[in-house]
């Protein structure tokens, strides 16, 4: 792998060699810009020494006649090539058209801002426009503040770059499949729309059956869905979703009688009752530390966690336990740093090696590789036709991990059992949430408890390529399906796991849901109004649901690439906490030699100024601006009509400009509330200033730029009576095809077709096994017509 990035998405690379790929990074003379920005602490970027862990250095400097030959060398010989310069940097690397010229076995990952083609391509941008212009800054906050919240900056570069290392597997796949390259052109805002709280993706449990498109226009009330109580020395937060979980809260708080009514089984009933049943669990945790509280809740089947700050973190048994951190050595400075997100093969990986120093594997560049070319597939077809995954996965980043691999091609079959419902099915078959998260699958109702589905399901496995969950762990083992059992079965197939606090430490056996976990790894105190006690604005976000979806589903294309050279298959598992912290691991690293220096940022960023969200002409109507430098401050000076400042010596440096921060401030805003959010964007950004109007739901289906990018698309769903707005490709592939945009079944849809096919069963064994309850079918099976793909 070739590595031309020095922005946001190093990471991208750090955790391809996390996977085993020799990643080479190509600096020039005198060392990447990446070596010296970032978080930089005397002499050493804290960013690059863990962002870069794993990679080798080669120096090829394409401004120069060697360097150009060098690079030229490596990129012949490579794999997959990572960039993220503009034009200007790398010249002729940098045009798609030479590459494929040039380099016709190549996948090439071009990772900019807005990608290379729509109005907004010549845009530039920062975690906090990208925050406005994805919709996820419309959604942050408590609605009785009348501003919104800024989310933690390192969430846009964390989850942009779980979203490039899927895009980036899945064309290293189709080039080595088909024998030709792979050109894509990839958005961090495309990927943030995605993957950071989508307006078009799967929803979490507590929002079931509601629609994103109904929310409110200003910060939507959440706070009530996983509510957050103070205890002695800190806060905990409570999941309480499912009857079973409110038996157990009923029995912890001592059987009162004023919540005895069966009505209160009812998640919705107790969201509405909020007012009168919140305060009497607020009384139980008053008394009790937060560690305390948190494991009282779990003895009682109540999913509870403590909000830890990142110090306390660093300090926790279960991390510690866990191997989740490492140390790592950069300059002068010990530091700590997440260890990975990946167990393969029971084991986990991740670099070791520090980033490298210049240049220090110059030898590379003149090694070459035998390629081995063996049953290319043609091209112009989705990666994974003729792949089979059978589908176990629930709720989020169950879901969504089986329509990754569905929308581009393969036969995705869930496997469901209404004993054991997925928490998306609990407000009715299908829903919007549903229809997204789970289109171009086929359903199987099968109860894995019994004998004969227990004979269906080993069947299946034999004639599998994947096989996903994301239960807690030892569940796929208590029902005689644990990865040895898969393995024996088929030798080629492939396992996916994923659970919230992971296969080891403490907290392996607790449940989790995405809001325990944010609050486990440190992110819901830091996502706070910093000078309101308690207003945690985390409750409505889904992260990181769909980001650890592409992790695995990166892991799992990296298992199928290994299982084409050894004819084996494998296991990934992964602890959706790790990737927080992954995402953190800058934060995570300046903790550790600075103690107390990561805390509730808000809406104030340091470093420049002026920096953060402006009100625009209208109601509630915000804008952010974010200026870093000396030019870019010149030109906001000049557009907002102050172009007195450019000759203000007050305001001639940065920290002079964080000193002067409200008179500046004062005079922008002056200036932003006249016009309309995405005027302010359109004016500023034209003069080189980092600006973005803070977008809504309603406002991506119009947006010209995702227009001409066919960033949506439309899912026709029947059970839903019109079309619904999707997202469609992940990104902008250059020959992959558009990903198939069909509905998602009905519970049980597919099941007598696919025992027919798949088990070999005829009818009279099929109907025993559904009188039996070894199968299952739902009314649609036999309502609808058939489909071709069942």
């Amino acid at each position: 792998m070739v590595d031309l990035v020095r922005g946001p998405l190093q990471s991208v690379g750090k955790t391809l060699a996390d996977l085993g790929a020799e990643v080479l990074l190509v600096e020039p003379e005198g060392g990447s810009v990446a070596r010296r920005t970032g978080v930089v602490r005397g002499d050493t970027s804290l960013t690059f020494a863990v962002l870069n862990r794993g990679k080798r250095s080669v120096v090829a400097d394409p401004s120069t006649s060697d360097g150009r030959r060098t690079l030229d060398a490596l990129l012949a010989d490579a794999d997959l090539c990572l960039m993220d310069a503009r034009p200007s940097e790398l010249g002729a690397f940098a045009d798609p058209e030479w590459i494929r010229s040039r380099y016709s076995r190549l996948a090439v990952v071009s990772m900019t801002d807005f990608g290379r083609s729509g109005p907004r391509s010549g845009w530039s941008a920062t975690p906090d426009v990208h925050a406005a212009i994805s919709t996820a800054l419309s959604r942050s906050g408590l609605p009785s503040v009348d501003h919104p919240l800024l989310p933690p900056e390192f969430l846009a570069s964390g989850a942009a770059s779980a979203q490039g290392l899927f895009a980036a597997l899945v064309a290293l796949y189709q080039s080595l499949r088909t024998g030709t390259g792979e050109y894509v052109d990839f958005s961090v805002s495309e990927a943030l729309m995605h993957v950071l709280d989508p307006a078009f993706g799967i929803g979490g449990t507590a929002r079931v059956g509601l629609s994103v498109r109904d929310l409110p226009r200003g910060r939507p009330d959440a706070g009530h869905m996983y509510p957050v109580f103070r205890t002695l020395d800190g806060w905990v937060r409570i999941c309480v979703l499912s009857p079973r979980q409110w038996a157990g809260m009923f029995e912890w708080l001592g059987r009162p009688e004023r919540f005895a009514d069966a009505r209160y089984t009812d998640t919705q009933t107790r969201f509405d009752a909020a007012a009168e049943l919140y305060p009497s669990i607020a009384a139980l945790f008053a008394g009790l530390t937060k560690d305390a509280a948190a494991e009282l809740g779990q003895s009682f089947g109540v999913p509870t966690a403590a909000l830890l700050s990142v110090s306390e973190v660093l300090e926790s048994e279960h991390y510690g336990a866990a191997g989740s951190f490492g140390a790592v050595r950069a300059g002068d400075l010990d530091l700590v740093a997440p260890t990975g997100v990946f167990d393969l093969d029971g084991a986990h990986v991740g670099a070791d090696a520090p980033a490298p120093e210049l240049d220090e594997a110059r030898e590379l560049a003149r090694e070459t590789r035998v390629r081995r070319d063996t049953n290319l597939s043609p091209t112009g077809i989705l990666p994974f036709e003729g792949l089979r995954v059978l589908d176990l996965g629930v709720i989020v980043m169950g879901g969504e991990l089986g329509r990754l691999f569905a929308d581009l091609g393969a036969e995705v079959i869930k496997i469901e059992s209404r004993s054991f419902p997925d928490g998306s099915r609990l407000a009715g078959d299908i829903t919007e949430s549903f229809a997204w998260g789970h289109r171009n699958k086929l359903s199987m109702g099968l109860d894995l408890t019994s004998d004969d589905g227990r004979v269906a399901f080993t069947e299946l496995v034999r004639r599998s390529d994947v096989v996903l969950t994301n239960f807690k762990p030892g569940t796929l083992q208590k029902l005689g399906f644990g990865y040895g059992t898969l393995k024996a079965i088929n030798p080629r197939v492939i396992l996916s796991e994923s659970s919230a606090f992971g296969n080891g430490g403490p907290w392996s056996g607790r449940m989790g849901y995405g809001p325990l976990v944010r609050a486990s790894a440190g992110l819901s105190l830091l996502w706070q109004y910093p000078d309101i006690e308690g207003s945690f604005s985390d409750a409505i976000t889904i992260y990181p649901d769909h980001a650890v979806a592409r992790l695995n589903a990166a892991a799992i294309i990296a298992l199928l690439i290994r299982r084409g050279h050894t004819g084996l298959g494998g296991s990934v598992s992964t602890a959706q906490v790790d990737a927080i912290l992954d995402a953190m691991a800058v934060e995570i690293a300046l903790e550790s030699v600075e103690p107390g220096s990561v805390r509730a940022a808000g809406n104030r960023r340091d470093g420049d100024a002026p920096r953060g969200i402006f009100p625009a002409a209208g109601d509630d109507e915000w804008a952010v601006i974010d200026v870093q430098g000396g030019d870019v401050f010149a030109a906001l000076a000049r557009v907002v009509g102050h172009s007195e400042w450019t000759a203000d010596p007050r305001f001639a440096t940065a920290s002079g400009r964080l000193e002067a921060a409200a008179e500046i401030r004062a005079g922008v805003e002056e200036w932003t509330r006249r016009l309309s959010s995405s005027e302010v964007a359109s004016r500023l950004q034209q003069a080189g200033v980092p600006a973005g109007d803070m977008k809504r739901t309603e406002d991506l289906v119009d947006d010209a730029h995702l227009a001409e990018r066919n960033t949506l698309g439309v899912l026709q769903q029947p059970q839903l009576g019109g079309p619904l707005p999707a997202f469609a490709s992940e990104t902008t592939f250059e020959t992959i095809p558009e990903p198939r945009l069909r509905p998602a079944p009905s519970q049980g849809e597919h099941t007598r077709r696919l025992a027919e096919r798949l088990l070999d069963w005829g009818p009279q064994q099929i109907e025993a096994a559904i009188v039996a309850g070894a199968l299952e079918v739902g009314e649609a099976e036999t309502a609808r017509p058939e489909r071709a793909d069942a």
